[in-house]
């Protein structure tokens, strides 16, 4: 075994590296590795702190996956008040705002350091000896919240500044933001999961720092930019506030790579006009830009007046929004299901564009900002996002305007398949209960329905489905049994042999389970759990599909939503169409599926983590499970036993701490064993 202080240099030497891919990849979108080996590293840091605990240090890349949930923020006093800027709309103003400088200055020209106006959340960081030990938000400029457990989760901010001789105190301040392409992925995971969108990233972004779950922060794609220095201890101050930015780059923090040093009022009004050329195609949103004195002591000189510096403007881009009339709403049913109104309007240039739709989201929100056709209303457009209607001016409302109900306007039946629609108490969303057979769900359905974990048809995926699709070769899942040889062939990339492979894999399909099967039917709320659940109570689909709200109370962890989707899915006849076309084309399963056996082990809470010798986690799983285990994605003081293997993470370091029962693969079995 290696000396300890060889392994504590390697430890040492992981932290460095990992957060110089970190800075890499977040800050400067320039990853030197690929991810994979990214993971290598990463785990391998995992490991030695697990196994040597005296190791982990605060500022650990291992600590970013976020801590336990607060039950609220304490408040921080600024050591230096984080003041905002007044704000210039015209040319006119920003010639104002330099004549003042040049004046109050007594001086004829002026340099500016200019920089986008990051459309995010103010922030402050402040390291100890090159420590990242406390964040917080602006708050009311004076006072903010303590959000350090979140801001530890962005990836973007280092946790340790990259300096041999930091300073004793540095406070950076910047804007915590969310990239436009992240925004739509995030956008694009909440439709898929049925789930409200966010509205634009700044709000996503705001919302996801305030988050007292730090765990749901850490899941959020936070990124951040520093914009400069609050209060500072043992640094040489630079001279200018181009330099500051300059010094910030060489400790690893990300600062806008649009920055510039420009003179004179002509200086700044060409920035404002080049960067708002490329504000759509930047990978941020900005909603201006921002002007100042470069020379530090000359902005000590100009000082501040009320709330805001004298040295100081932010030069705002007019809002992307124009008023139009609402003609008409529409309605658009998602992949997901999910009906979506859409408002028809006249034609309006917006944003570039000549924008006739906008989306309403959903009748909350109709409700809530009181929207009726005929209305006059704002809409907004920023980039390549979907246009929306922002709100309504009801000074202008005449008095034929209609109020809308998504429901009564389609009769509760879904536009393009004619199933039922549904809307559940707890959701902001309608939705088309024909998730077996709406063309709009099609390739979401198929999707899910051929999972690893419902029917587990191998190869299987996204390029397939859609060709399935896209040819008419597949309307339900029912249809996938049907299919030949001719058929598959006939597709791109499609070999015989892999024809033939794709072929075995539906076949193999038809031997399943119970419970694997009403999971791949997609039913709203019912998970894999849930299913397993249904399965060992009913025992057989015929029970199961015929019964009522009460009966499926009766299952564990049913409640009266779960028990409404259950039921208003198998009301469906459409679906159960296909579920009867499926068991017609040979899928079947043991009817009487066996529920957990009682055990001295029932109702033990396990965790697994890393690679077991022999079983695959699904296989470990479903062993715990049939003898009445649960098997959890993360450790607790809840936790019974922590199930470990090769490479274990920070799950076995933290099952450690708490003091939970470790046992690897061997241990598991003679423990399964002996309550065979």
């Amino acid at each position: 075994m290696a000396p300890l202080q060889d392994i504590a240099t390697r430890a040492r030497q992981l932290r460095e590296e990992i957060e110089r891919h970190n800075y890499l990849y977040y800050a400067l979108d320039a990853p030197e590795i690929p991810d994979v080996e990214f993971d290598q590293l990463f785990r391998e840091l995992e490991r030695l702190e697990a196994e040597y605990p005296q190791l982990a240090t605060l500022d650990s890349p291992s600590r970013r996956v976020g801590a336990a949930p607060l039950a609220e923020f304490s408040q921080v006093a600024h050591r230096v008040p984080m003041l905002s800027l007044s704000n210039a709309f015209a040319d006119g103003e920003v010639a104002a705002f330099d004549r003042r400088v040049r004046e109050g200055l007594g001086v004829g020209t002026v340099e500016y350091a200019v920089e986008p106006k990051f459309d995010g959340l103010a922030i402050s960081l402040v390291y100890q000896n090159g420590t990242l030990v406390q964040g917080a938000t602006r708050g009311d400029g004076y006072t903010g919240e303590d959000v350090t457990g979140n801001l530890r989760t962005i990836k973007a901010i280092p946790l340790r500044l990259h300096s041999t001789h930091p300073p004793r105190l540095l406070e950076i301040r910047g804007e915590v933001l969310i990239l436009k392409k992240d925004f739509d992925k995030l956008n694009r995971q909440q439709r898929e999961k049925g789930e409200k969108e966010f509205v634009n990233p700044r709000n996503a972004a705001a919302g996801s720092l305030r988050q007292l779950d730090p765990r749901i922060t850490a899941s959020r794609p936070l990124t951040f930019f520093a914009y400069g220095l609050g209060s500072t201890d043992g640094l040489a101050p630079p001279a200018t506030h181009s330099a500051v930015m300059d010094y910030l780059e060489t400790l690893r923090v990300p600062v806008s790579r649009e920055r510039k040093v420009v003179l004179e009022l002509a200086g700044l009004l060409e920035y404002y006009a080049a960067i708002g050329a490329r504000r759509d195609s930047l990978p941020y949103d900005i909603d201006g830009v921002v002007y100042k004195v470069n020379d530090l002591a000359w902005q000590g000189r100009l000082g501040f007046v009320s709330r805001a510096p004298r040295f100081a403007v932010a030069h705002k881009f007019p809002a992307q929004e124009a008023m139009t009339e609402l003609l008409g709403i529409d309605v658009q049913v998602g992949r997901t299901g999910t009906l979506t109104p859409v408002a028809r309007l006249k034609p309006v240039f917006v944003g570039g564009v000549t924008v006739t739709n906008a989306t309403l989201h959903n009748q909350d929100e109709i409700d809530r900002k009181d929207v009726r056709i005929g209305d006059t209303v704002i809409v907004r457009r920023a980039g390549d996002v979907i246009p929306e209607v922002v709100r309504v001016l009801p000074e202008r409302r005449q008095p034929g305007a209609k109020a809308y109900s998504l429901l009564d306007a389609v009769e509760h039946v879904c536009p393009v398949c004619g199933s039922h629609v549904i809307r559940l108490p707890d959701e902001a969303a309608a939705r088309c209960s024909g998730g077996l057979f709406c063309p709009a769900q099609r390739k979401q359905s198929l999707l899910h329905f051929a999972s690893r974990r419902a029917m587990d048809i191998e190869g299987m995926g996204d390029r397939l489905v859609d060709q399935l699709v896209d040819k008419n070769l597949v309307n339900t899942p029912a249809d996938l049994y049907a299919l030949g040889m001719n058929a598959l062939v006939s597709l791109d990339r499609m070999a015989e042999k892999s024809a033939a492979n794709a072929l075995a894999a539906i076949e193999t399909s038809k031997k399943t389970t119970l419970a694997r099967f009403i999971y791949a039917l997609g039913i709203r709320n019912v998970g894999e759990a849930t299913a397993k659940d249904l399965a060992h109570h009913f025992e057989k689909l015929d029970a199961l599909m015929v019964a009522d709200a009460e009966e499926l109370q009766q299952v564990p962890d049913v409640g009266p939503i779960v028990a409404q989707s259950i039921s208003q899915f198998f009301a469906e006849p459409h679906n159960a169409g296909v579920i009867k076309q499926l068991r017609e084309a040979g899928v079947r399963w043991e009817e009487g599926e066996r529920a957990p056996m009682q055990s001295a082990i029932s109702g033990k809470t396990f965790v697994l983590t890393g690679t077991l010798p022999s079983l695959t986690r699904d296989e470990a799983k479903e062993k715990i499970e049939l003898r009445g285990g649960k098997v959890s994605g993360s450790v607790s003081q809840k936790t019974d036993y922590v199930i470990a293997g090769a490479e274990a993470g920070s799950k076995l370091a933290k099952a450690q701490g708490l003091g939970v029962t470790i046992l690897g693969e061997a241990g598991l079995m003679e423990l399964l064993e002996g309550e065979a």
